[in-house]
């Protein structure tokens, strides 16, 4: 006897192969039946007439930033009513573990606390293995793995220090990564624009991806520049990868600024050398022209050297802030991206905040905040997250919409959500992946549907190492998602953020109900992955 059958179905299986009429069967959490058989003679508790819509594998989210938030809200409703199923925590350099420096875990989370909000969860974990320990403790709605943090190791060895490591302080890193490894890390991660990973040169994250090695497991970065260095950026990444033969995978795939507009044939073009070139490059994508994380990435990245009691106090002490003024709006710091005064302070947006004296802000440009506050915008931003005790998120709109489409097209890039939760936030976090099926599947054809689930399901399942999942196929999870191909889209807007999408009306984990005729059940049947 079956759990659930989902009959009368197109059926959409994640490979990228043409649709089907037909029906799945689930038992004990795994996908036993799929037939051609619309409406099959099937004995099941549950039997769910779909009325002809696509069911598809559960969409695999490879950059999300729900590390603490699905210890406040495990049902994660922003995400599973996207129809998301799995998602991949520990990006940008920046996972919840391993934390084995004294006092570490309060000083990251005021460092983090404007990219991943706060939790009145205890951090009693250290390693990889206990903190999935937690999140089982506590349940969540979607399965979720991590990737072991760059920035996190670097932090736990040697706190926020602009320097390179000591040879010890290298192996220690290297040791750190490897436990998180075995410990069910899916891979690697870096952001080289944030610190604490920004500090790192090139030797020293080649030393750490080189223990990728052995469990054939990512490097996944946000590369050094999206900006005007973008092109030796890639070469960077793409360098590492060819040093020490291991997976690639480039976060947020775009092209910053007006400068790079119209040049994705030629980043298109060198991720496809480095495959010719025997190099395993993949890379991810938000359907979206503007990014979403900390404001305090507009400071100059001495003010963070000394962690964020330091930080706070540069942004109170005249001196130092006439000095970040004059960093920014000089342009005096070499190889520093300088996105504030790059994108134009006009185009970036206070998304979140953490008091209530300054919710009004949210959705506030950095501009406007100026004005009202009868200062410079850099100063602003340093009035601010100085009020805020580093807690502000920010939406930064400097990408080309062309460029968006030109890159989604590729076969080479899976679609992610890539937002933080709070405030006001990006709309990614309540509609990317039904914006793709909604806005370039159907009003823009720009690629067919079949292919933009694989974009959401097989690709990003097999770039991680999801053996179980992103296909509907027997043997599989029962991770699934029903969705009206003619109704699904997102209404999110930026003005208007949290707004649930149309058109996804069933989603199950693991065999059962997360969401069920649109609306979520609260249930938590998600595993905590290990790789």
């Amino acid at each position: 006897m079956l759990d659930t059958a989902l009959t009368n179905a197109r059926v959409v299986d994640g490979t990228g192969a043409p649709w089907f009429r037909g029906s799945v069967g689930v038992r004990d959490g795994e996908i036993v039946d799929v037939t051609r058989v619309p409406d099959p003679d099937w004995d099941a508790e549950t039997v769910l007439d779909v009325d002809e819509s696509v069911v598809a594998p559960g969409f695999v989210d490879t950059h999300s930033h729900s590390d603490l938030e699905l210890f406040d809200d495990p049902t994660l409703a922003p995400k599973i009513r996207q129809g998301i199923t799995t998602e991949l925590l520990g990006q940008d350099g920046f996972s919840m573990a391993p934390m084995y420096r004294e006092g570490g875990a309060e000083e990251w989370a005021d460092q983090l606390s404007g990219l991943a909000g706060r939790t009145d969860r205890e951090w009693t974990w250290g390693g990889v293995d206990a903190y999935l320990d937690a999140i089982e403790e506590g349940g969540v709605a979607p399965n979720v793995g991590t990737l072991v943090g760059h920035g996190t190791v670097r932090f736990t060895t040697m706190g926020m220090a602009d320097r390179d490591p000591s040879d010890e302080e290298l192996n220690e890193m290297a040791e750190l990564v490897s436990e998180a490894l075995d410990d069910g890390a899916f891979g690697l991660s870096t952001a080289l624009v944030i610190t604490p990973c920004s500090y790192a040169g090139t030797e020293e994250i080649t030393r750490l991806a080189e223990r990728l090695g052995p469990y054939g497991r990512p490097f996944v970065a946000h590369i050094r520049s999206e900006r005007g260095d973008i092109w030796e950026a890639l070469d960077e990444f793409v360098g590492v990868g060819a040093d020490v033969g291991v997976p690639l995978h480039l976060s947020h795939f775009k092209l910053g600024g007006p400068p790079q507009h119209g040049k994705v044939d030629r980043a298109l073009g060198l991720v496809e050398a480095a495959r010719e070139r025997g190099i395993d490059f993949t890379a991810d994508q938000y359907p979206y022209t503007a990014s979403n994380t900390l404001l305090s990435y507009v400071l100059p990245p001495w003010v963070h050297a000394g962690g964020p009691e330091q930080t706070l106090s540069y942004l109170r002490d005249d001196e130092a802030r006439e000095r970040i003024r004059r960093d920014v709006e000089e342009n005096r710091i070499d190889g520093w991206d300088n996105p504030g005064a790059y994108s134009g302070w006009e185009n970036v947006v206070v998304a979140s905040v953490e008091s209530e004296e300054n919710e009004h802000l949210e959705g506030t440009t950095v501009e406007a905040l100026a004005t009202e506050w009868e200062t410079e915008p850099i100063l602003a931003v340093c009035d601010l997250l100085a009020e805020e005790s580093l807690g502000v998120s920010c939406v930064n709109h400097f990408i080309d919409g062309d460029d968006v489409a030109a890159i989604l097209e590729s076969e080479r890039v899976n679609v992610i959500t890539d937002g933080l939760f709070g405030g006001k936030p990006h709309p990614r976090v309540y509609g990317a992946f039904p914006r793709v099926l909604g806005t370039y599947v159907r009003e823009r054809n720009l690629v067919s549907l079949e292919e933009a689930v694989r974009k959401m399901t097989s690709l990003p399942a097999r770039t991680v190492g999801l053996d179980r999942k992103g296909v509907v196929r027997p043997g599989m999870d029962a991770d699934l998602v029903a969705f009206d191909d003619e109704v699904v889209s997102s209404p999110a807007t930026y003005d208007d953020p949290k707004q649930y999408p149309r058109g996804i009306r069933h989603v199950l984990v693991d065999g059962e109900f997360v969401v069920r005729d649109t609306e979520v059940t609260g249930r938590t049947p998600g595993q905590a992955l290990r790789a």
